[in-house]
């Protein structure tokens, strides 16, 4: 496309004819003929890379007038480049699936737009997620690196996945994201919101600003489009109001979900892999036996199913697609049995709120005790340190204290802050000998929650990310059991 079809103000009348045959915010990345996008970020300046895209050849670049020098080629300035950056990479890869629907929240967006994608595929449409896990689709797995990449990497899968077929996408929307623009350029169909607890403070400084970057989201849905909201989420009513404010058409879901124009819980009975749900839609109430466990995950296969309600799936089909349902990669999955007769878990339960949940979640299906395996990472934010111990101790009967991804901070000096609140804990540093440990005291009935890292495969120390899989790390100490 030529530059001057991409930005509607800012490009110099001398080379709106420039022809670009891609654009990246990644010096790294730059190819002859892309255009740079010179944000500003919050480690790094893309000004001081403008040279390095350039000798890539990169023959535009893009800025908010906040470069140091004179780039020598093509120079595109705008008041918000984030903004402009996200549209310019919407008109450059311009196809969509026809319908796209957006999750935010601080815990659940990975698991419900995957239970999203495995509903509308169960439906027999051509489906994908959009997230944390990557692009998952017909085609398989694309890695995209964050859990909202940069608006390049956001509309070439969008068009990628739109010339595979794909008719229906459900991507996560993050705080980040939200804030950085990333999404920009998008209108969605519908969108969820799931819950808002502590996390990224480090970046959003404070809750109240957390809660303004979630709720950007609304403004992204199309008029009168659907917003989804969990009725048992602390901050749904502030999404509500924001929802409304937007004209947007509120569905609410859970427990506290009203019996009209909503996806109410009536009842859930939980079973040892797995829990049978008595759901209302329109005055009519379905069973579903719902191949997962923890109620958490329960909230987060409605969030989905209500997505699929409110933009027309037949209800039956619907239901019987949550009877489907595989659990998500590192998301309250299932690693095996011990010989025991024990059960180990891994999840991605990195904050307060999420490790609360995970505890609680597993109390019904644990007949004997719950034996916790964490950490903290370095480098974010380190008042959730103390919290999470505290919470450990109170709804788990062993805690084991670990690393999760030290970064740069000294291991020791985290796992202290959690141990000052969790002091009957046990410190074990090394993350492989701490799950070894955990599932060798297993006894029957036992369930051992290996929490923080997922679907992760590195632990990153000191810069350095060397391979690890709790996982893996869990099945072998199982397989050697004798």
């Amino acid at each position: 496309m030529k530059l001057g079809d991409l930005f509607h103000t800012g490009v110099p009348v001398e080379a709106a004819n420039i022809e670009i045959a891609g654009l990246t915010a990644d010096s790294r990345k730059i190819k002859p003929g892309f255009l740079f996008a010179a944000l500003a970020g919050v480690a790094a300046h893309g000004r001081d890379f403008v040279a390095q895209a350039k000798a890539n050849g990169a023959v535009a670049v893009l800025s908010a007038g906040d470069l140091n020098t004179d780039p020598g080629i093509a120079h595109v300035v705008a008041n918000n480049a984030r903004n402009a950056f996200a549209l310019a990479a919407s008109a450059f890869y311009p196809k969509r699936p026809q319908t796209i629907v957006a999750v935010t929240g601080t815990n659940g967006k990975s698991s419900t737009v995957d239970f999203l994608r495995q509903i509308w595929t169960h439906a027999g449409k051509s489906a994908a997620s959009l997230g944390t896990l990557g692009a998952i689709g017909p085609n398989g797995v694309i890695d995209l690196g964050h859990t909202t990449p940069d608006p390049a990497a956001v509309h070439a899968t969008l068009t990628a996945l739109a010339e595979q077929g794909v008719t229906h996408a459900a991507m996560e929307a993050s705080s980040h994201g939200l804030e950085q623009h990333r999404v920009d350029g998008l209108t969605f169909d519908a969108a969820a919101f799931t819950n808002l607890t502590q996390d990224h403070l480090d970046y959003h400084q404070d809750m109240a600003s957390y809660r303004d970057a979630k709720m950007k989201l609304w403004a992204l849905v199309k008029p009168n489009g659907k917003a989804i909201i969990n009725a048992d989420a602390a901050e749904g009513e502030a999404f509500e109001v924001g929802a409304k404010a937007k004209n947007l058409d509120i569905i609410l879901c859970g427990w506290r979900a009203p019996r009209e124009h909503a996806l109410k819980i009536i009842e859930i009975q939980p079973r040892p892999n797995a829990q049978t749900m008595n759901l209302l839609w329109q005055g009519k109430e379905y069973k579903v036996e719902l191949p997962l466990i923890g109620e958490f995950q329960a909230i987060n296969a409605v969030t989905a199913a209500t997505l699929a309600l409110a933009i027309g799936e037949h209800p039956e089909t619907v239901f019987a697609g949550m009877e489907k349902l595989q659990p998500v990669k590192g998301r309250m999955e299932h690693i095996g049995q011990s010989k025991t007769g024990g059960h180990v878990f891994v999840d991605y339960a990195h904050t307060p709120d999420g490790l609360d949940v995970l505890l609680r979640a597993a109390r019904p299906h644990a007949p004997g005790r719950i034996i916790a395996v964490f950490g903290c990472g370095g480098d974010r934010d380190t008042d959730k340190r103390p919290k999470m111990g505290a919470i450990a101790a109170r709804h788990a009967d062993v805690v084991i204290v670990t690393d999760d991804n030290p970064r740069g901070e000294e291991p020791a000096s985290i796992r202290a802050q959690i141990l000052k609140a969790a002091p009957n804990a046990t410190e074990i540093g090394d993350r492989a000998q701490a799950i070894r440990e955990a599932i060798a005291m297993m006894q029957p009935g036992d369930a051992v929650m290996i929490a923080g890292k997922g679907h992760e495969t590195g632990q990153i120390i000191k810069g350095v990310t060397h391979p690890f899989s709790d996982q893996d790390v869990a099945r072998d100490a199982l397989d050697a059991q004798t």
